[in-house]
This record gives structure tokens, sequence and C-alpha cells, in this order.
């Protein structure tokens, strides 16, 4: 199992929270996505995972709940 943090801008609510949650959920390996909200600012996204992830599919999942994934 892995445990990775990531940098997220945009997210200002739980609405937000259940997009980005829901899309890395779909990546092959995910067990629990966790997130540590800052409105309107950086949040903490905890990702548990059988093996590290490629961080480009993450960008992708990420981005595609409308959101912006920054340096981690």
């Amino acid at each position: 199992m892995a445990t990775t943090t990531y940098a997220v801008n945009g997210m200002t609510c739980g609405h937000c929270t259940s997009a980005v949650t829901e899309e890395l959920t779909k990546l092959a390996g995910v067990q629990e996505v966790t997130i540590d909200l800052v409105k309107g600012g950086t949040s903490a996204v905890h990702v548990v995972s059988e093996t590290n992830l490629d961080e480009s599919l993450v960008r992708a999942a990420v981005d595609e709940a409308g959101y912006e994934l920054t340096a981690s």
C-alpha cells in the first residue's frame, strides 16, 4: 500500500471534494481518498493505493473534476 498526498487548488466546498474523490477512485488501485479542504486555497488530497500512482493520471483525474493539481 502507498499513501500519497497531492496539493489541489480551487476546491471550496463538500461538492468539490466529492467530485475530486469520485474521479480519483476511478483510478486502478485506489483504495481510499481523504481531503483536508482549504476553501479557495490549496487542499491536501490523501490517496491510499495498492502501488504508487502515475502522477499524470492523478493530474488528469483532478482536471476532469474541474480542479488543478499543483506541486505536491
